[in-house]
């Protein structure tokens, strides 16, 4: 038997599709009877077994359902509920599991505030029962990005705290597994191949990704501008003379890869600017000295050269050490590369690297940093900065 479904692609306009029904009265087991003993099930498994026990489910977001033949893929509405499905690409609702979001994960599993989930892997635990008359999952008790096991902390925003050297963190035994105990060479190629794995944005995308990961802590409604350290609305970003603008930390000429999807679009190097004080830096290295920069307090540039004001000298020394390890040159961009010049043009080079390196030991991580790279990694990009997670990595590659 067939059934009509309906599905909102990108464009928001809203199709018909012809999907074969899920027949629902096929027993699946799904082992478990509590989140945290719950066996992980897939997206038809969920379905087969509508039966208000508990169950864990891994799937792909499709979109954010209304009704019960209907998804929205784009033009979202609300944050209360997300399509699952066993593939990124399905586009039959009667093959989607619709998960209930409840007030303690909108923050960070919704579409409306999070769209950028559209085709990431999540994993829920709750009651399987209907859902819009659908398939469901309600009542959620644990959810989490990717296809591991769920975790009970809703926004899940806590931070790991980087240690001196040879300290360990949360991630040690999961995501650097691979790179813990080298050093040199080695440990370069480990995080290489580590964090070269993400979520790409585009360039569009990347305005609401800095409106959540350089929110002001104490405006929910500001971010907090790199080289100024201004406090400003997060929608007065645009390119008018007091706007602010995304900054590449690693100027895009440096390498000529523009703002393409990829190195241009890495978030983990792009930051909120004032307008004025982005085009003062333009495409400069990094060094020490220059005169003062208006609307940038402590911020200094000369010629060739541009100096952040204390409070991020560090977070910058980071960001560029982040591009250099995440770029290499085998993924069809340039390989970038620190080295000791202020006369990069548009080779694939920053400098100074000594200069990087003294301003990583006098700034290390603050809460600010650590919260942005666990909001890259949670909501947007997938990847993290391991010189923010493991600050004695540079040494241990750079010297």
């Amino acid at each position: 038997m067939d059934m009509k479904s309906s599905i909102r692609p990108r464009t928001g306009r809203l199709v018909t599709v012809l999907t074969a029904a899920v027949t629902l009265a096929v027993p699946v087991a799904v082992a478990a009877t509590s989140a945290s003993a719950a066996a992980t099930s897939t997206v038809a498994q969920a379905l087969a077994s509508q039966d208000g026990r508990t169950a864990t489910v891994t799937g792909y977001v499709i979109g954010q359902p209304t009704a019960t033949s209907t998804v929205l893929t784009s033009g979202y509405t609300a944050d209360t509920a997300i399509a699952l499905a066993d593939t990124a690409t399905e586009t039959g609702t009667s093959r989607m599991l619709y998960v209930q979001i409840t007030a303690d994960y909108r923050s960070t599993f919704g579409l409306l505030t999070n769209p950028s989930l559209r085709g990431r892997q999540v994993t829920a635990t709750g009651t399987l029962t209907a859902y819009f008359s659908h398939g469901g999952l309600k009542s959620p008790t644990a959810m989490s990005l990717g296809g591991g096991s769920s975790t009970p902390t809703p926004t899940a925003t806590a931070s790991p705290t980087p240690g001196p050297t040879g300290s360990t963190g949360p991630y040690d035994s999961t995501y650097y597994a691979n790179a813990m105990g080298k050093t040199g060479g080695a440990l370069r190629t480990s995080l290489h191949t580590i964090i070269k794995t993400q979520t790409k944005l585009s360039y569009d995308q990347v305005w609401e990704a800095l409106k959540d990961t350089d929110q002001d802590p104490a405006n929910a409604n500001n971010v907090i501008l790199l080289y100024s350290g201004r406090s400003q609305s997060k929608s007065s970003n645009g390119g008018g003379a007091n706007d602010w603008n995304r900054e590449h930390v690693w100027a895009k000429s440096h390498g000529d890869f523009g703002t393409a999807t990829g190195p241009g679009t890495d978030v983990h190097h792009l930051r909120p600017e004032d307008v004025t004080v982005n085009s003062t830096r333009g495409n400069k290295d990094f060094d020490t000295g220059g005169s003062a920069v208006a609307e940038a307090p402590g911020s200094y540039s000369d010629a060739d050269s541009f100096e952040p004001r204390n409070a991020v000298k560090g977070d910058v020394a980071r960001m560029i050490m982040y591009m250099a390890i995440r770029y290499e040159g085998d993924d069809g961009w340039p390989n970038l590369e620190m080295n000791n010049s202020v006369s990069n043009g548009s080779a694939p080079y920053l400098g100074r690297l000594p200069v990087l390196l003294q301003w990583h030991r006098q700034d290390p991580p603050d809460a600010f940093e650590q919260r942005r790279n666990q909001r890259i990694y949670e909501r947007w990009q997938g990847n993290r900065n391991p010189f923010v997670d493991h600050p004695e990595w540079a040494t241990a590659i750079w010297g």
